[in-house]
This record gives C-alpha cells, structure tokens and sequence, in this order.
C-alpha cells in the first residue's frame, strides 16, 4: 500500500508533517510515502476517505478493488466480508502508522481529517495532504505554529493519539460494519491490533524492538475505550532460551480466511505452539 503526501507550500505545520511521514517512508517499505506538490493526480481524480462513510457506491468500490487484489494475488474470490475485512486492516495499519509513527518518533500527534486522505481505488494508494492540526509537547519547535496543541505531559499526549486515531476511524467502521459482519467490539479491536502493530513494526525496522513494546504498551496499557484491548505484550522462549515478543490480537484481519497455513503470528486462531515455531524461523 502507498500513500502519497501533497503539503502547502506556506504550511509549516504541513511541511513538518510531511518530514516525518517522509522518515517513516524510509524505514517502512510497506508505506510507501512520497512527497507531492499540489495538484498532482488532478487528472485521476479519486475519492476521499471522506467519500467512503457518505457515498455507498464508493464504499462498495473499495470493497470490490480490494476483492480483485485478493484475487490477483493469491488466485481465489475471497467471499465479501473477508475483502471488507483485508480493505478495512490495511486502512487502519496505514492510518495507525502515520498517526502513531509520527508520534513514536518524533511525539507529534496529528490528526488525519477523512477529507485529507485519497484513494486511488486501482492501485491502492493512498493520497495524503498533512493538515495543520497537530499536538506536542512543550519545547517542541513547531509548538509556537498555528494549530498546534502543547500539552504538559506524555500521557496527555498519548490520550491525544488514541483521541486521534478513533476520531477518524469511527465514522468508517460505522460505514464498513454491516459489510464485514463484525460487531463494534471486533472491529474496535481491528484498530487497536493496526495501532499496536504500527508501531511495533516501526521500532522493529529500526532496530528498537524493545522500546517500541513499551511504548506501544504505554500507548494502551489496558483496555481504553473504545479500544477493547491493551497492548498485552508476552514472551514466548524456544527451545534455544530466545524470548520472542507476541499478542493475541484483539481483531481479525480474516487473512486466515485466504491462506489457513499462513495465518497471522498474533491471530486470535493461533496457538502459542504455533506461535513460537513462526517466530522461531
């Protein structure tokens, strides 16, 4: 999945936002961000996240787009709920990732308008424009710039981070829900699993898998409505004495649905046997 940055040429806030989706580029191949300059993709105009909770038709197109890259890449129709489910995850992984990678690298919290992001339904990219609101914390140097909210403390900033990625992704399950056939429980726990592994993905392709467990646990410690879960980070040892770090997830992205053999690490499905024999290889 991409995810392709427009920034105003006289928003400050917008270009520092646009530098730190450009670093979480760098580090996370599986988002792959570019800067564009304003107007670029005029000429293949697509919807906005926005277009997706108000427009049936557009959510159904995304749905089916998503159905036919299942379908391109592993050679079988997924049945409708689990595309509905596949599209759902990689939205919420890229939304989690921009939204807490900013934060875990930089702690700046932005907030993602729905009518900010793009979709190129054919391709699966996302299109981007950083906005101007922002949160941080005090002797940040953008903390002085409109729109940016100083809070005192970490905590502060964390609860900011959890406002920032519900408040944009509430009106989407409350679209999507009926087409993939999953209560509010399972669905906020779809987020809290993209939120988690977002970040737990970022310190691992840093090198820092350590103190991105802890910050993500510090992110969720326990179950902060309306996520259903924490972090709830454990360690299984191998037979060689290695510690290997894994969840159950709180969600389902349905992949097993796809391919059973190959099932998420942290699925709900996946046993701790299981777990630590993928982990191991």
């Amino acid at each position: 999945m991409s995810v392709t940055l427009h920034t105003s040429p006289d928003g400050a806030v917008a270009h520092a936002l646009a530098d730190v989706y450009r670093r979480l580029t760098d580090v996370c191949e599986a988002l792959d961000v570019r800067v564009a300059e304003p107007g670029d993709g005029a000429a293949r105009p697509s919807p906005t996240a926005a277009e997706l909770t108000s427009d049936q038709s557009v959510l159904d197109a995304f749905v089916d787009a998503e159905a036919a890259r299942i379908e391109d890449r592993y050679g079988l129709v997924p049945r409708r709920h689990v595309a509905a489910s596949r599209a759902l995850h990689d939205y919420a992984w890229s939304v989690g990732l921009l939204i807490g990678g900013a934060w875990y690298l930089e702690r700046r919290v932005p907030r993602i308008r729905p009518e900010d992001l793009r979709l190129d339904l054919a391709s699966g990219t996302y299109v981007i424009t950083p906005g101007t609101d922002l949160a941080c914390l005090p002797g940040d140097p953008v903390a002085a710039l409109p729109g940016v909210l100083t809070l005192a403390q970490e905590e502060q900033l964390r609860a900011a981070l959890r406002m920032a990625v519900a408040d944009h992704m509430r009106p989407l399950l409350a679209a999507i829900g009926p087409t993939v056939r999953r209560g509010a429980r399972t669905l906020w726990g779809m987020v809290c699993d993209d939120l988690v592994s977002g970040i737990w993905h970022l310190g691992r392709m840093l090198g820092q898998e350590g103190a991105a467990l802890r910050a993500a646990t510090e992110v969720l410690p326990a179950p902060v409505p309306p996520y259903p879960s924490g972090a709830d980070f454990r360690y299984l040892v191998g037979d060689d004495g290695r510690r290997h770090a894994t969840r159950t997830r709180a969600g389902c992205c349905m992949f097993y649905a796809i391919r059973p053999a190959e099932a998420c690490v942290t699925c709900p499905r996946t046993g701790d046997a299981e777990r630590l024999r993928r982990l191991a290889n």
